[in-house]
């Protein structure tokens, strides 16, 4: 599944809780996060900081680890980033133009 980056804290989020099995009252507290943040967090309507995701990995008993994209992962991520660009180019209305009109050029004195 392709993660838009504005999920992707939420969807770590969620892989946190599914692999901790802690529900999210239970790592809300565990993390001292508010319950109403995390969810905020999840659903993407906030963007944790990195320190953030890292104190509700380690309330979860996990580590958080940043690491980079081998390249095969990052060329199917540019590509699946330019199948959408195109297809919202696709879908953006447009009408046709005539023809460039230039004004006519003019000679100078030399």
């Amino acid at each position: 599944m392709f993660v838009t980056n504005d999920h992707v804290a939420g969807e770590l989020l969620a892989e946190i809780r599914r692999t901790s099995g802690l529900s999210k009252a239970e790592l809300a507290r565990r993390s001292g996060i508010q319950p109403s943040v995390l969810s905020a967090y999840e659903h993407g309507r906030r963007q944790p900081s990195v320190s953030a995701l890292a104190r509700i990995a380690r309330a979860a008993g996990l580590e958080l680890e940043i690491s980079p994209l081998s390249d095969r992962e990052s060329l199917d991520r540019a590509g699946k980033v330019l199948i959408d660009v195109l297809g919202v180019a696709d879908r953006m209305p447009s009408r046709p133009r005539g023809e460039l009109a230039y004004p006519a050029l003019i000679r100078l004195a030399s």
